[in-house]
């Protein structure tokens, strides 16, 4: 198949962790006999020193052209002033809000070969296969913000109609898999989450009556997380909670590194990113761990392009490099020899090719 994919590597470690998804797109289209065109564009910070917006024009207009979107990661110190009218994660929002998407997938998976780069115990981590729903349009982070001199307000809101949608898309994803959903809110303080509540168990008990429904308050889900979390399936929370616990939950699998993400909304278009940030202190040095974009690359292949084989032959192939001791240096044990980027996106490439 022929498919257009816009690549905005954004700041600090972006650009490097997406070269090497690219490179094993590359690596799938010449397995399989497939033709990628690849548009690179601005996003954050870089756009900002370029053009004075995290979000130009033309970077909107590569995006809604493409079949599909590969992301890096935005931010960093040099655009951190929190006085700033203008910064790069307003970029990423914008983005997320002209695509349409309103979904965001976090899958969060354990195999045994890494249970060591965990700093959990391996009986408690053993088997975790957790599919985190997160909400990504609403909430806090898309509310009316003002501020004074001595008063900031953030307001949370939710419609009806955005916790209908995403609340579809994880009864989907449940019947898929152990039809068992916990929707995480904070109905005992927020009324926004009082609403959560109400909306998500009519949604589910019209059109997914196979589901089995669990409510938790999100602190009691930041502690079970880590207590047991095999038993969790799909985990389906607002923004902020889901932003915050999926970083959690990446202590599961050991880093921030390893986990990948898809943004979804309506139509096939969707957004795909490590979960990581851009990480200034490494950037530029070559050693950043590309797995999360590689598998979040496999998450493009699957959900935008319907190309199931070859995204799981991407996968298989993350695996089998890190069941043969592939260690970046956030998972590098103490006294294993760590690899960089590039020798981590040939010993993927090598496994597709093979």
């Amino acid at each position: 198949m022929k498919a257009k994919i816009t690549v905005l590597g954004g700041d600090g470690i972006g650009p490097e962790v997406t070269g090497e998804a690219v490179r094993v797109l590359e690596a799938v289209a010449a397995r399989y006999a497939h033709e990628f065109e690849f548009v690179e564009a601005l996003i954050g910070g870089a756009a900002i020193d370029a053009s004075g917006s995290p979000l130009p024009p033309r970077t909107i207009d590569a995006c809604r052209s493409s079949d599909a979107v590969l992301l890096g990661a935005v931010g960093g110190p040099k655009w951190s002033d929190p006085s700033a009218r203008v910064r790069p994660e307003q970029g990423l929002l914008e983005l997320r809000r002209v695509l349409g998407l309103f979904a965001n997938l976090r899958p969060v998976r354990t195999q045994a070969e890494m249970l060591e780069a965990s700093p959990l115990k391996p009986e408690v981590i053993a088997g975790a296969d957790i599919m985190v729903v997160r909400e990504l349009t609403g909430g806090i982070y898309f509310g009316r913000k003002t501020r004074t001199a001595h008063e900031a307000e953030d307001v949370c809101s939710y419609t009806t109609t955005e916790i209908e949608r995403v609340t579809r898309v994880a009864g989907r994803l449940a019947m898929g898999r152990r039809k068992h959903i916990v929707s995480v809110d904070k109905a005992n303080v927020l009324e926004t989450s009082r609403l959560w509540r109400t909306v998500v168990e009519r949604v589910l008990a019209e059109e997914y009556p196979e589901v089995q429904l669990e409510h938790m308050l999100v602190d009691a889900a930041a502690m079970h997380l880590l207590r047991r979390p095999t038993s969790f399936d799909v985990l389906l929370t607002e923004n902020m909670f889901g932003d915050i616990l999926t970083d959690e939950a990446s202590m599961l699998v050991g880093s921030l590194g390893l986990l990948p993400s898809a943004s979804l909304g309506d139509t096939s278009v969707g957004l795909y990113e490590p979960i990581h940030g851009s990480a200034p202190d490494i950037a530029g040095r070559g050693i950043a761990n590309p797995c999360g974009t590689i598998l979040s690359a496999a998450m493009l292949l699957r959900h935008s392009l319907s190309l199931e084989t070859e995204a799981t032959a991407v996968e298989n192939a993350v695996s089998a490099a890190l069941a043969a001791g592939l260690r970046t240096a956030d998972i590098a044990g103490p006294g294993t020899a760590a690899v960089g980027s590039r020798a981590a996106g040939d010993a993927v490439i090598s496994r597709i090719l093979s």
